[in-house]
């Protein structure tokens, strides 16, 4: 595990495992256990059981007896997320277009700049980071930490969805406008209309999911 440098090795190894589980590398039901995770990630056991106590803490596992049990994210799951992100980020925008500076401006405006780069490229791994990154220097705007604390595992949790509707172009497209419009309402100081904007993007998003992940 030649990556782990700087933060804790337990972090590291936590934010591995949730990730493997968010993207689907490990399936429901799969047992986790320590001995072979330790032989997998090569590191000792004592990182690998506060990450997974820390999984079992996000419902991602739960234990058995025998190992972890991955439980990972259902669709029920994900909507719920997506909703629960509606309000929060919504939340978000309107205090960080009400604390919104110059600086802040130029770092959107420079995410946007590369959205639209990485959309002609039709790019859709650098969208979904852009994603993530547009998303939250709005929740670090915001100046609310609780708000962008919130927001970052929830981030993390629908990562895997939003990056299968960013790899339809017709969806990438939609991001980049939408995002757009979300700017142009923070730059223009309508700290209502931003947020009413953010919560119809995720509504958006969560519109797609439905209809062409889940196929309803």
């Amino acid at each position: 595990m030649a990556e782990f440098y700087t933060t804790s090795l337990a972090d590291q190894v936590f934010e591995k495992l949730e990730n493997d589980i968010i993207q689907g590398e490990y399936n429901r039901g799969d047992i986790l256990t320590e001995m072979k995770l330790v032989e997998k990630l090569g590191v000792s056991r004592t990182p690998i059981r506060e990450a997974l106590r820390r999984l079992e803490q996000e419902r991602l596992i739960v234990e058995t007896g025998k190992g972890a049990m991955v439980m990972g994210l259902t669709a029920e799951d994900a909507l719920d997320i997506m909703q629960i992100r509606q309000y929060i980020e919504a939340l978000a925008t309107y205090y960080a277009t009400e604390n919104l500076t110059e600086k802040g401006k130029e770092k959107l405006r420079h995410i946007l700049d590369l959205q639209e780069f990485y959309l002609s490229k039709q790019d859709a791994e650098r969208m979904r980071q852009m994603d993530d990154e547009f998303h939250d220097t709005i929740s670090v705007l915001s100046r609310h930490l609780v708000i962008h604390d919130t927001l970052q595992p929830l981030h993390r949790k629908t990562r895997r969805y939003r990056k299968a509707a960013l790899g339809d172009a017709v969806r990438m497209a939609q991001v980049v406008q939408e995002h757009l419009e979300i700017y142009r309402a923070m730059c223009d100081g309508d700290a209502e209309l931003a947020a009413k904007k953010t919560a119809e993007h995720v509504e958006s998003a969560k519109n797609y999911y439905s209809t062409k992940v889940r196929g309803e």
